[in-house]
């Protein structure tokens, strides 16, 4: 079933069910009734990560208190994304725009990772948790991917599980063409490794290319930016061996 992007969508913490009722946060008051100018009765669109899609009425408890009422579920709770999504943090800007598309893209999974070349850091989890919610709350998707604490390269590798292969975008590939190499994939669980903007060292090279449970494609002729390359690979890996196929 396709999202109604006609509606208002938000993200609510509490468990949703037919008649439940909770009251929303101060910053969502402000939103519906200020900003947008609902009235008592009108509808929304609220979901949890957890239990669908419900179409919620308002009701105003108050001049300050504002409650969301589950009246019937619009979509039901898909299965969880599960790609793994590991990036080198970018700096501030465009870090927010990566975590968005990757959300967009069907991430599950959201893992920071620290390489030799990075040059961003992950400052704040709190922010990186919110941009994800609302990239799911304006793109109709109803899974909240989980954001991990950053970790070392080489300490993300050296516990990693076998049966999930590891597709990574080698900037020094001979070939220009990851289709041929996605579609030898068998595996169903994938995780995506994007570098960091000064690419990663030869070292990290070459210790994941001798790691038996890691695939290295190329993103074509051209130099992309580490945001443009994490969106052309998950689009890529979704329409080969994800779940577009």
């Amino acid at each position: 079933m396709r999202a109604n992007f006609r509606m208002q969508r938000l993200f609510v913490e509490h468990p949703l069910l037919a008649g439940s009722t909770q009251e929303a946060t101060k910053e969502q008051f402000n939103y519906l009734i200020n900003v947008l100018r609902y009235e008592e009765g009108a509808s929304i669109l609220v979901f949890n990560g957890r239990d669908g899609e419900w179409r919620a009425e308002l009701s105003l408890a108050s001049k300050k208190r504002l409650m969301l009422t589950a009246v019937e579920q619009t979509r039901p709770q898909p299965a969880p994304c599960d790609l793994v999504y590991l990036f080198a943090p970018l700096k501030v800007g465009r870090l927010d725009y990566l975590v968005q598309k990757a959300v967009e893209m069907g991430a599950g999974v959201l893992q920071p990772v620290m390489t030799q070349h990075v040059q961003g850091k992950i400052g704040n989890l709190d922010r990186v948790r919110a941009n994800v919610v609302e990239a799911a709350e304006q793109c109709g998707v109803l899974g909240i991917p989980s954001v991990e604490e950053p970790r070392r390269l080489e300490d993300l590798l050296q516990g990693w599980p076998a049966d999930r292969r590891i597709i990574f975008c080698d900037e020094g590939s001979d070939s220009q063409n990851p289709l041929p190499i996605l579609k030898g994939i068998s595996e169903k669980k994938l995780a995506l490794l994007i570098g960091p903007e000064g690419g990663f060292s030869d070292g990290e090279r070459s210790l994941l290319r001798s790691l038996d449970f890691v695939t290295a494609i190329p993103l074509g002729p051209r130099i992309l930016r580490a945001d443009t390359a994490a969106v052309a690979a998950m689009a890529v890996i979704q329409a080969t061996v994800g779940d577009w196929h």
